[in-house]
């Protein structure tokens, strides 16, 4: 006996949204980089303010001492560096930033974090800013973020 099985038809969603895209406008991407570029006077200053929220998040974990919610502040200022560094043209703050987000990414490990290596890892990117090293090219730069990583590496 034989039986006739169901024809599905496959989903419509694309076109229900429209196809495809298209290929992307480069006269967009070119605007977009003319108006990074126009505000790129302003770098310096918005890293300057970063650096300073991040420092007084680790000044609140000495000062309240290690919790859920200071670590979590720290957390989330370095992640803000991390994705903010290559922007404002320090892609060795960026790098330095992933490597304290591996550090205390965990929340229960956060709890028993070195703090020693936190404050590292903070002192880094200071001293990056402070001195413009922008990228691991700069021997100082290089020397720095290898060592972090190392430590990092070797605390998981």
């Amino acid at each position: 006996m034989s039986q006739q099985n169901p024809v599905i038809q496959p989903p419509s969603l694309r076109l229900k949204v429209g196809g495809r895209f298209g290929a992307i406008d480069p006269s967009a991407i070119a605007k977009a980089e003319a108006a990074l570029k126009s505000l790129s006077g302003n770098f310096a200053q918005w890293l300057s303010e970063e650096v300073i929220k991040l420092d007084a998040a680790r000044q609140l974990v000495h000062d309240d001492g290690v919790t859920a919610e200071t670590m979590e502040t720290l957390y989330l200022r370095a992640h803000d560096l991390k994705g903010l560094g290559a922007t404002y043209e320090f892609p060795l703050i960026t790098r330095i930033g992933a490597s304290l987000c591996r550090l205390i990414d965990d929340k229960d490990k956060r709890l028993t974090v070195s703090l020693p290596l936190v404050d590292a890892h903070i002192d880094a990117i200071k001293a990056a800013v402070r001195d413009s090293i922008k990228t691991d090219d700069h021997p100082v730069g290089r020397i720095l973020i290898e060592e972090l990583e190392r430590k990092v590496a070797a605390a998981a």
